[in-house]
């Protein structure tokens, strides 16, 4: 077990984002950070990340073959093309995609674009890493959600990764949460508002749009500062 995970790494912001040319193939720039990467997570998760687009902007069209993925629209709108089809996005949209997928990203609105990133390798991935065979696999079902209309996504029948499950929370000022389970480690993201993250000693003020981790076996309290929105990753660890 990875025992640095055990301290919670510092928030991050988007502030100071890199600007890249040319993603996927595409014309125009897209502003990109990542937040977390494997050095820093225990689970089987490649990295966890945010991106923007230009009013627009194009994300290119691009197959998957080794991670599963997560686009989690947070401002804008836009096109979410999943294996050439377009599906109309907004704030809450969720895309799971997994290996032997495709999608791209359209900023079709007036303002920035923005979404969550979060990359994680299925096993059949881990496997070939460690030197297992590389066996042709048909491709499982990609899906697209509201968490709006339903704040809990599972992935189960999607992703066979450790990306368990998705959740959008809301709170009113002075309102708590608990954050944290055995066996998982939880990537969040504050997507509107202020909120005080306290663990067992240490505490911080977090205003949006901030990003955090809560490693395996630790908890954490949000307690809202003013009205919030947080979406929340559960991350499942290797068993120790």
């Amino acid at each position: 077990m990875n025992i640095l995970t055990k301290v919670p790494p510092r928030p991050r912001t988007p502030s100071g984002h890199a600007t890249v040319l040319g993603v996927h193939g595409a014309a125009g720039t897209t502003g990109w950070k990542a937040f977390y990467t494997r050095r820093e997570l225990e689970s089987a998760t490649e990295a966890v990340e945010w991106a923007t687009l230009p009013p627009g902007g194009v994300s290119g069209e691009h197959h998957h073959t080794r991670t599963e993925e997560i686009y989690l629209v947070l401002d804008g709108t836009g096109e979410f093309f999943l294996n050439g089809t377009p599906h109309q996005v907004s704030p809450g949209t969720l895309a799971l995609t997994t290996p032997g997928n495709t999608h791209g990203l359209r900023n079709t609105g007036t303002t920035t674009l923005n979404w969550w990133v979060i990359e994680t390798l299925t096993p059949h991935t881990q496997s070939c890493l460690e030197g297992g065979p590389l066996e042709g696999r048909s491709p499982m079902p990609a899906s697209i959600h509201d968490l709006h209309s339903t704040p809990r996504v599972s992935t189960h029948g999607t992703f066979d990764g450790p990306l368990a499950a998705i959740e959008r929370h809301t709170l009113s000022q002075g309102q708590s949460l608990n954050l944290g389970k055995p066996g998982t480690e939880i990537a969040g993201f504050l997507n509107n508002g202020s909120a005080t993250l306290s663990f067992a000693d240490t505490s911080a003020t977090i205003a949006a749009p901030t990003s955090f981790l809560v490693p395996n076996g630790s908890n954490a309290g949000l307690t809202a500062n003013s009205d919030v929105e947080l979406f929340a990753v559960e991350l499942r660890t290797p068993a120790s």
